[in-house]
């Protein structure tokens, strides 16, 4: 049985896996968002959007599909964004999100999968996309793949800021996050 804090938004830090590619991840109640980046973990970009299934087994549809991307990317981590209120309380869309990722993270061992604050990030996706002229309806999947994008870049941003200064005082991350 994972922890009780596994329920908790995490940051990027001392157990940084290092360089290589990681995915981001929007669970909804009818689809998932995926995302992935580039080696260096510098850009976010979408993926794809996953049917979300109502099985809620280990080899469910949508694990099985996500665990599939995450070998074809060759991932060294996870990252799943954790929707909360704007007071950092938890509803059901973050109940949801848990769930998914203990799932997740028991059928993609050993590699780590991280909640990730996403306060928002559904709609500064949808904001963004019909500022580039984007309507949302019909781009349901599109929009989803939007917030996944933005929960991975800002998880690459604060990992960035965070190498960038632990490297800058001479420590880099144990597990090679340095160059």
């Amino acid at each position: 049985m994972p922890a009780q804090d596994d329920a908790r938004p995490e940051h990027p830090g001392d157990d940084d896996p290092g360089r290589g590619r990681r995915i981001g991840i929007d669970v909804g109640s009818v689809r998932i968002g995926v995302s992935s980046c580039d080696p260096e973990g510098i850009l976010a970009t979408p993926v794809e959007t996953v049917a979300r299934s109502k099985d809620n087994s280990p080899g469910a549809p949508d694990i099985r599909r996500i665990v599939e991307i995450v070998g074809e990317y060759e991932a060294v981590e996870v990252i799943v964004g954790l929707p909360q209120t704007l007071r950092g309380e938890r509803g059901k869309a973050a109940d949801l999100a848990v769930a998914f990722a203990r799932r997740l993270r028991a059928a993609v061992a050993p590699i780590p999968v991280r909640l990730s604050d996403e306060r928002l990030t559904t709609v500064t996706a949808t904001r963004s996309l019909r500022d580039s002229g984007v309507r949302a309806k019909g781009q349901r999947g599109v929009i989803d793949q939007a917030a996944a994008v933005a929960i991975l870049q800002g998880w690459l941003d604060e990992r960035s800021a965070r190498v960038g200064r632990a490297e800058g005082d001479g420590a880099v991350p144990e597990a090679g996050g340095g160059r």
